[in-house]
């Protein structure tokens, strides 16, 4: 039994918890994940593990390989979220950057990090089992199968919980944010498996906050100001780089190399003063990180949905600039606290 492993169904941003009486067939609603999309085609020999990109994901989860081939009680094609949770106040916490150090071309490095931060699998649909192809039945006949086929499974491997009640699914908006999953989504219950396409919902948290321009990167292009990097002063008076700013149309990046000219940083020669970032491990080194420095003087505003430690989780966007703000202003006393939770209060 070999399996195709398809493109994963994707989701659309909506901005609150859906009606479920708004769509035929209704809705469930399950905790939104923060990790790596993954779908596991076991044949009962060999254990292939894709992702929502190019790049599969097998090499760099050993521990999950083992677990798949040794716990799955038959051949299955399952759609899930691999993440690495850490301890944390007593606590356990989804952790992104203990995830994505797994990715590395090194399998000595990749194999002391699945022991020292092994992932777990949450489960949240199933395409294939033994020689029956699910795609095309309704979510609510794969979701049965699911629960059917992995009802007796043990960690690392887990089946997400799910409601049909949105009133639960927005009190798991809020609460699970604390253990660090980004949102809620909602499946419609009579839909078949879409691949590559968004049908279903997603409702991830939207919030606001004044930062600093500090940097920015030229456009790939080489013409007009690709990125700007921006931070927020700590309670030491130090600027930290937060994140990054991109959204912007071709014109507009060009205004913006001609506004922050007068702000950029030089030496006693007059030369830009320059610096490079992290290479992305995603991305791999022939991407430019390399940065012009700016005076931090110019405010703006930013959404954002969630912080990873001091940092912005995900690229933020624009929102409006901010001449009336002090930039020693913007600290993170103004960002919003999240409460702590479990991540075993989630699964169970």
């Amino acid at each position: 039994m070999t399996y195709v492993i398809p493109a994963p169904m994707l989701a659309k941003s909506v901005p609150s918890v859906p009606d479920p009486a708004k769509t035929p067939g209704g809705l469930s609603f399950e905790p939104k994940w923060d990790g790596f999309r993954a779908l596991v085609s076991w044949d009962g020999e060999n254990v292939e593990i894709g992702s929502r990109g190019a790049k599969p994901l097998t090499r760099y989860f050993p521990e999950l390989v083992e677990a798949f081939a040794r716990l799955l009680p038959e051949p299955c094609l399952i759609d899930g979220e691999i993440v690495v949770p850490q301890q944390s106040g007593g606590r356990q916490r989804l952790d992104w950057d203990s995830l994505t150090q797994r990715i590395h071309p090194a399998a000595s490095r990749v194999t002391m990090l699945s022991e020292k931060t092994p992932a777990m699998f949450i489960g949240f649909d199933l395409l294939a089992r033994g020689d029956r192809d699910l795609q095309a039945e309704p979510f609510s006949v794969r979701r049965a199968e699911l629960v059917d086929l992995l009802g007796g499974v043990s960690h690392p491997v887990h089946v997400t919980r799910t409601t049909d009640d949105a009133t639960l699914a927005e009190r798991w908006l809020s609460e699970f944010e604390g253990a660090g999953l980004d949102g809620v989504v909602a499946k419609p219950l009579a839909q078949p498996y879409a691949p590559n396409k968004r049908t279903m919902f997603k409702i991830k948290h939207a919030r606001t906050a004044d930062v600093v321009a500090w940097a920015y990167r030229l456009h790939k292009s080489g013409q007009g100001l690709g990125s700007l990097l921006v931070g927020l002063y700590g309670e030491d008076g130090t600027l930290l780089p937060v994140g990054a700013v991109s959204a912007f149309s071709n014109a507009r990046r060009l205004e913006l190399i001609d506004e922050f000219e007068p702000l950029i940083e030089r030496d006693d020669a007059g030369e830009a003063l320059t610096g490079a970032g992290e290479k992305s491990r995603f991305t791999g080194a022939e991407k430019d990180m390399s940065f012009v420095r700016l005076r931090p003087e110019r405010v703006l505003e930013v959404r954002y949905d969630q912080l990873e430690g001091w940092r912005f989780r995900h690229t933020v966007q624009f929102e409006r600039w901010r001449p009336d703000r002090d930039p020693r202003s913007c600290t993170y006393d103004q960002l919003e606290t999240v409460a702590d939770y479990d991540v075993r209060d989630v699964l169970d």
